[in-house]
């Protein structure tokens, strides 16, 4: 077999013979071997056009740059006096004393101790609620002021309640809801005794209104009741005719 040279193989242009063919396993090889030849594709928009000029834009964004990771600040100079920062007073004899109302309307928050947290025994301590019976007496004064009094009792309650979960105490949880329960059930009795009072009044409003003696639209002396004797007409009384004959002929 005869040697054939190699640059026949290489060279596209090149006259190839039937005889001179490669053979059918080497074509892949020299197509797409290291002598094949090379040409540029790409499918992207940059390749295929020219690409324009970009005008590159001011960052508006003051804050752009600042992270507490990178300890990076801010890109504009801030105006920082030259005293030094206050320092905390670590020893409580040396720091001053506030002075602060015994009365304020903030202690209603706290119990009669003035302490973040009540014992379970203090919120144990407690009567039962009020009942309706009771509250029908009570004048509105006393009834309003006994509602805001219940008021204050459920704020305390809450704020003791958050602050045991924030120091997950543990413990205070079940006397709360106790006595929770029977400020509400006051609180009830409270709505029930008023609502009867408006059913009341409606009533008698309605009553009134049919009554002539009566006018609702007048605030001073709406009642002008009628005098009696004024109605009463003076009747002649008759006497019998046998009355009347008996007394003549006595």
């Amino acid at each position: 077999m005869s040697k054939i040279s190699l640059a026949r193989f290489i060279k596209p242009n090149a006259f190839l013979s039937h005889r001179e063919d490669p053979p059918a396993f080497l074509t892949p090889a020299l197509q797409w071997g290291p002598f094949a030849t090379k040409t540029q594709f790409s499918t992207s928009a940059a390749n295929q056009y020219p690409r324009k000029a970009v005008r590159k834009k001011r960052d508006s964004n003051p804050e752009r740059g600042v992270s507490a990771l990178r300890r990076t600040g801010l890109r504009h100079s801030v105006a920082m006096g030259k005293k030094p920062l206050p320092q905390p007073i670590l020893d409580p004899s040396k720091r001053s004393k506030v002075q602060v109302d015994d009365n304020h309307g903030l202690w209603g928050f706290f119990n009669k101790g003035k302490t973040v947290l009540s014992t379970p025994e203090e919120d144990q301590a407690h009567g039962r609620a009020w009942a309706v019976e009771e509250l029908r007496h009570k004048s509105w004064e006393d009834l309003h002021s006994l509602w805001w009094v219940c008021v204050k009792e459920l704020n305390r309650l809450a704020t003791e309640k958050h602050e045991r979960a924030r120091l997950e105490a543990g413990y205070g949880d079940f006397e709360s809801e106790e006595r929770e329960k029977e400020v509400r059930r006051t609180q009830r009795a409270i709505k029930h005794a008023l609502t009867e009072r408006w059913y009341a009044w409606e009533d008698a409003r309605k009553v009134a209104r049919d009554d002539p003696e009566v006018d609702i639209h007048r605030r001073r002396k709406p009642y002008n009741p009628r005098n009696l004797e004024d109605d009463v007409s003076e009747e002649v009384i008759e006497e019998p005719p046998q009355a009347a004959a008996a007394a003549s002929g006595a």
